[in-house]
């Protein structure tokens, strides 16, 4: 699975930024060079017959109204890609309305009945924006607990993608193994973890901007050896541009490229939406699956390109 997080920036809205600004660059990825959000990931996913799967967050319409949900979702669906729930929470305290009166970065941060609050707002709001009901769900900053499966469950979701044993000692409270690879039935809904490789430093996730080529096909390849169901790999709308998103990151693109040629090839690899899944998968007993490792040269070319990529896209030549 190709997810991808489509979310507008707080930080910009706290810096006064336009809404449409705010949009430009953190869902179309603009930049003087041209578009490199989410129109650009899914003209590279459309030329591989690879499908997304977009998780976008509606909160920012309680601060700049529907429409600009809508324009997010709107291009999505047409292009026959996949929307599905995301949230962050740090958006309520500059909601005009806000619809409980604890605030917090995490969806994590609130009780079981807010949490349950949220999600049928967060769930609403994205359907109101063209969104067929959504299945499945992913927290901002990956910061869900116990009570978010469970309120996820009371609404009938099926599916949550929200951990990720990168941040298993920090946001993210679901008590589970940082050892779990197989998707597993947890609290009343099917829980897919994050994938990702085992390096020097600890489990690293399968996120675009984190793995150099090598690791990620090293851990693609890893996958398919053991018969792994799934394979759950993350980026974000905005995460071909350089930090400062004034202008495109050679490297992580090149990266999104390479993965998905690597998945057309691989006579072993599909991609799926959540549309597609049994909730079965998530019911089934699997074998004790390893995450791939990152030998001492694979993760110092990973430094080395990381280094590279920072002198050469993160300096900002024409502040702005």
């Amino acid at each position: 699975m190709i997810t991808v997080d489509a979310e507008l920036s707080l930080r910009m809205h706290q810096q006064g930024v336009a809404p449409r600004a705010n949009f430009e660059s953190s869902i179309l990825g603009r930049t003087r060079q041209g578009d490199f959000g989410v129109g650009w990931q899914m003209d590279v996913l459309d030329a591989r017959g690879l499908t997304g799967v977009y998780f976008v967050d509606p909160f920012p319409a309680l601060v700049y109204g529907p429409a600009i949900i809508a324009d997010i979702v709107g291009p999505i669906r047409d292009r026959g890609h996949e929307v599905q729930l995301h949230i962050h929470t740090e958006w309520l305290q500059w909601a005009k309305d806000a619809p409980v009166a604890t605030k917090g970065p995490h969806i994590a941060c609130f009780g079981q009945a807010d949490q349950v609050t949220l999600l049928t707002l967060a769930r609403d709001l994205l359907i109101e924006a063209g969104a067929p009901p959504p299945t499945s769900f992913r927290a901002g900053n990956f910061g869900a607990n116990e009570d978010t499966l469970v309120a996820l469950a009371t609404l009938g979701m099926a599916w949550d993608t929200s951990f990720n044993a990168a941040w298993a000692a920090g946001p993210c409270g679901i008590q589970l193994s940082t050892d779990q690879i197989a998707p597993i039935r947890h609290l009343g809904v099917g829980e897919v973890p994050v994938s990702g490789v085992v390096d020097a430093r600890g489990f690293r996730p399968a996120q675009v901007c984190a793995l150099s080529t090598a690791e990620m096909s090293t851990a693609l390849s890893h996958a398919t050896v053991e018969q792994q169901p799934l394979f759950m790999i993350v980026t974000h709308s905005f995460e071909m541009l350089s930090r400062d998103r004034t202008r495109p990151n050679g490297v992580t693109m090149a990266r999104f490229k390479n993965l998905c040629r690597a998945i057309e090839r691989h006579p072993q690899i599909g991609t799926s939406g959540f549309a597609d899944l049994e909730l079965a998968l998530a019911d089934m007993t699997y074998p004790a699956f390893t995450h791939a490792r990152s030998g001492a040269i694979q993760m110092g070319a990973r430094m080395a390109g990381q280094l590279y990529a920072n002198v050469r896209y993160e300096r900002t030549l024409n502040p702005v």
